[in-house]
């Protein structure tokens, strides 16, 4: 069974940053993409920015310019550096892991902009 367990949000001021971690329980090598997706209450889930196990990158329209996904292969680890966040990027920040076929979701971690 694969776990998924994300950290690092928070409360950060509109101009801010913070770094999300999801540290996966087994070899990160075994997951075809690896991604972070946020979801506002009464809204559907989005796509923030995901990486493939060849390393090419897709970011939401949104966040582009401003996060940067990025994994460490050796601590089976991906991240999500978030720079000049907005209060439109308030939302729970979700880690999902893919295999060919399934889906594993890690358990959300809030992430609040405002001042």
């Amino acid at each position: 069974q694969v776990q998924l367990v994300e950290s690092g949000g928070g409360l950060v001021q509109p101009g801010g940053s913070l770094r999300l971690s999801c540290a996966a329980s087994g070899s990160i090598f075994s997951f075809v993409a690896m991604g972070w997706y946020r979801q506002v209450s009464g809204k559907q889930r989005e796509l923030v920015a995901s990486i493939q196990s060849g390393s090419t990158t897709t970011y939401g329209d949104s966040v582009k310019g401003r996060f940067t996904i990025s994994r460490d292969n050796a601590k089976n680890t991906v991240y999500l550096q978030m720079n000049s966040l907005k209060p439109e990027d308030t939302a729970v920040y979700y880690c999902k892991a893919s295999r060919v076929l399934y889906d594993y979701w890690g358990q959300g971690t809030q992430v609040t902009v405002s001042s």
